[in-house]
């Protein structure tokens, strides 16, 4: 190897471990989670993200009981993220709902979502700090 492939390589592991040290954990607390069984699944979202069925970071708690219910999120990168929450109680990885759309699923969401419309992501939003965070949501049940 030459010398500038060499240090081109040293470069490239030398970020990579950056980034991975760069990476925290994001500890998601839930109140008022039903005795519902199933899943809870947790998603950080970015924008680009935001609102669709992906996310990079996730987390799945199984055997939701009831009352409190802390999920972690490990090595999430610093930046901007909408914590996207679903008591998946039936399994199927996606929210159940009624004929008219009302979710018939517990669920969760970071910020200030206004009621009666979709949120955008800025409403939404946590910032994650290099060190990681922690964040509570209540838990929203329509039944």
């Amino acid at each position: 190897m030459t010398r500038a492939g060499l240090s081109l390589a040293t470069l490239l592991i030398g970020a990579g471990m950056a980034s991975a040290a760069m990476a925290a954990d994001v500890t998601v607390t839930l109140t008022g989670v039903q005795p519902a069984g199933g899943r809870v699944l947790v998603s950080l979202q970015s924008a680009g993200e935001f609102m669709k069925p992906e996310g990079r970071f996730g987390a799945i708690a199984d055997g939701a009981t009831g009352g409190e219910a802390t999920v972690v999120v490990r090595n999430v990168p610093p930046g901007e993220y909408a914590v996207m929450v679903l008591h998946d109680a039936d399994g199927d990885m996606k929210m159940a709902r009624e004929a008219n759309g009302r979710p018939t699923e517990g669920w969760a969401m970071s910020g200030q979502a206004p009621a009666g419309r979709k949120p955008t992501f800025d409403e939404v939003k946590v910032v994650v700090p290099d060190a990681g965070t922690t964040v509570t949501l209540p838990m929203v049940y329509s039944r």
